[in-house]
């Protein structure tokens, strides 16, 4: 019941849903992909688990419309990150923040010319936002690489006054941010991969990934990004008294 219970609140909120579905949509990409090469037998079955994918895939499109909003709260609230005591820590984080807001109109407009809303050339705006997304995704890894490497500097610094004022939970809670951070660049490596791919023939691997990978890159970013929730989640129900 615990398990139910779980998935109940997940659901209930719109980021876990959103984690949900993405899973789900990917994970029939990468099962039908699988079945349409490997098993002709089953062709049917993989064609329609590429259908359901493309539904899901379709349905988080349209609900990302309601979110240019919550982002551009996040992006002023941000600022040019006064408080973030690395200087490329916070250029890299501006840089994606003003990539995420780009992101949304232009596939807000995308979507628009697909649904014939708008009478304008969906293929050029579906590029953008897709460039757009590659270059956050880029700089999200530039950043957790970053961060990895200081975190881990930190931790391994010969100096002997700096290891023995290190209280421990403070070195725990650093460990612990590593963790999450290797985490955080699997995940945006993996989506970089499908990016790029969706972007026009002729850059780097674009176009070449059979459906299956597609789904197994997605597969792989959408459960990581799942258990880093439920890490998130557990350790708040930790905290509180």
């Amino acid at each position: 019941m615990a398990v139910v219970s779980g998935l109940a609140s997940a659901l209930e909120s719109y980021r876990g849903r959103d984690r949900l579905v993405r899973t789900l949509g990917y994970c029939c990409q990468l099962v039908g992909g699988v079945l349409l090469e490997q098993c002709p037998a089953r062709s049917e079955v993989g064609t329609r688990l590429l259908v359901v994918s493309g539904q899901l895939n379709h349905c988080r499109t349209v609900l990302r419309l309601f979110d240019d909003l919550a982002m551009f709260l996040y992006t002023k609230q941000y600022g040019l990150g006064t408080e973030e005591e690395d200087a490329f820590v916070r250029g890299v984080s501006v840089l994606g923040n003003i990539a995420d807001q780009l992101y949304y109109p232009c596939e807000h407009l995308a979507w628009a010319a697909d649904a014939k809303v708008l009478h304008v050339d969906s293929a050029r705006w579906w590029t953008l936002s897709t460039a757009l997304w590659s270059l956050s995704l880029l700089l999200g890894v530039a950043r957790s690489l970053w961060m990895v490497l200081k975190l881990r500097q930190r931790l391994q610094s010969p100096t002997a006054a700096f290891t023995s004022r290190l209280p421990r939970s403070k070195r725990r809670a650093m460990e612990a941010q590593v963790r999450s951070e290797v985490l955080t660049l699997l995940s945006n490596l993996a989506d970089l991969a499908n990016a790029v791919h969706w972007l026009p023939p002729g850059i780097l691997w674009a176009g070449r990934f059979p459906p299956w990978l597609v789904g197994l890159m997605g597969t792989i970013s959408s459960l990581l990004s799942i258990y880093q929730a439920a890490r998130a989640g557990g350790q708040t129900e930790a905290d509180s008294p």
